[in-house]
């Protein structure tokens, strides 16, 4: 479709963008909807996929029938059949009277199933008999009904994973994918993060007579670097709060500071994988690959200290001399590694004479912090000499600085330099990788 055709469409409902992948959802939202068939719209939870159903019913041939939204996840499984189907009085405990379901309410219009993968499989198996024959029965009822309605249907999940784990209907998924149509992230839209931000402050900015707010460039860069894990939902939010926050202070123009402020309470954290936080969180949801090799990283290089901590209780234990670079460890309680030794030994614990103990040989250490599982030979320790071997062994095999040192230089060499492809090469701004050269002088 032409480009005049796709801007009619955006202005009329509202739609603001110009990434390829998102007209070309647009334009398959426009093929498909002369027909009938059934679509599927993908996408990620706030990127906008409310909007392809109601295009496609207002250039369909059932445009001056009803359409009908259903959240499918905020109704409660006890009721979703007679939201959907209706019931009959006396159906159930409270159906004083008879009540149409939404498939009664948008015959000869359109339906639109949000979040259909929160279904229960008995009702999927009721929303594939209207899909395939247009054939229902109301709760409480054995008379079979008829319907005629477009089903439209939306998820942010993986439903080819639902199925593996028998949480979706395969049948199902093949009658209502006629037509799939995939709404991209606002990750995939990058160029449309500044002119949404821009709408939604002066829109905000307007409604509640706040004078106008910009942003600084440090502050643009930010906007942009950010992973947006609430896509265009939650960019509004954050245009919201910095209007709001502007006005307070009385700002016009508003920088970084202020955004970081905003993302420290998001759900995702900034993509500069190298912050600890971002890191070291526990809820196991990584962007990519890159992300969790850092955190494995940062996870070993916790083990490493313990380790250190370890070894420093053993010295002790023994009144040998501690190594300078060991000397800031803390102590903790540990349990030793060895079978059959001793107690737990523990920082308060009065140590007596120098006796002879047996400690984990350095390359033994490795594989246990690694978690193979391994024998213990053990040699006795007559000096200092091997503790600080094995400190140096493995804070050289570990050195997270260098590694992030050899990644920089590595995709400075892949790009030839330019540090913006680096930069993207390495999901970070191009801020902080003019930061990180610096620091390791690549520059």
């Amino acid at each position: 479709m032409d480009n005049e055709a796709l801007l009619k469409v955006k202005q009329r409902f509202g739609i603001i963008g110009n990434a390829g992948a998102l007209n070309q959802a647009l334009d398959l939202a426009l093929q498909v909807a002369p027909t009938d068939m059934s679509v599927l719209v993908l996408g990620e939870s706030g990127a906008g996929k409310e909007f392809i159903p109601r295009v496609i019913h207002e250039y369909s041939p059932r445009k001056h029938g009803p359409y009908q939204p259903v959240n499918c996840a905020g109704i409660p499984e006890g009721t979703i059949d007679s939201e959907l189907f209706g019931h009959e009085k006396g159906a159930f405990t409270g159906a004083i009277a008879e009540r149409k379901g939404y498939f009664e309410e948008a015959d000869g219009g359109t339906i639109f199933l949000d979040e259909v993968a929160d279904l229960p499989l008995s009702t999927q198996a009721r929303l594939l008999r209207v899909l395939e024959y247009g054939e229902y029965k109301r709760v409480g009822s054995s008379k079979v009904q008829k319907t005629n309605v477009r089903v439209v249907a939306a998820t942010n999940k993986d439903l080819s994973q639902a199925i593996k784990n028998n949480q979706f209907r395969a049948d199902l998924y093949y009658r209502l994918s006629a037509m799939t149509i995939h709404v991209p992230s606002l990750r995939e839209r990058p160029d449309d993060i500044a002119i949404l931000f821009r709408k939604f402050i002066s829109d905000v900015c307007y409604r509640y007579k706040m004078p106008s707010v910009n942003l600084s460039q440090p502050a643009k860069e930010l906007l942009l670097s950010y992973r947006w894990p609430g896509n265009v939902r939650e960019l509004k939010n954050v245009a919201d709060q910095v209007a709001v926050k502007a006005s307070a202070d009385g700002l016009t123009e508003v920088g970084p500071e202020v955004l970081r402020a905003i993302f420290t309470n998001a759900i995702d954290t900034m993509p500069a994988v190298y912050h600890h936080d971002s890191i070291g969180s526990s809820d196991g949801n990584y962007a990519t690959e890159r992300e969790i090799l850092y955190k494995v990283l940062f996870d070993m290089k916790k083990d490493m200290r313990d380790l250190k901590e370890l070894v420093n209780v053993l010295m002790r234990k023994n009144n040998m001399e501690m190594p300078t670079a060991m000397r800031d460890a803390s102590y903790k309680t540990w349990q030793p590694l060895l079978e059959n030794s001793e107690p737990s030994y523990r920082e308060e614990q009065s140590y007596g004479p120098a006796q002879e103990y047996e400690v984990v040989q350095p390359s033994r250490i490795t594989s246990q912090v690694a978690g193979q599982n391994v024998p213990h030979p053990a040699q006795h320790v007559k000096d200092a000499s091997h503790i600080q071997e094995a400190q140096e062994y493995v804070e050289e095999a570990l050195s997270l600085d260098e590694l992030e040192k050899q990644a920089i230089k590595k995709a400075l060499e892949r790009n030839n330099g330019r540090r913006k492809d680096a930069a993207a090469d390495l999901n970070i701004s191009e801020r902080t990788l003019y930061r990180k050269i610096t620091q390791y002088n690549l520059g």
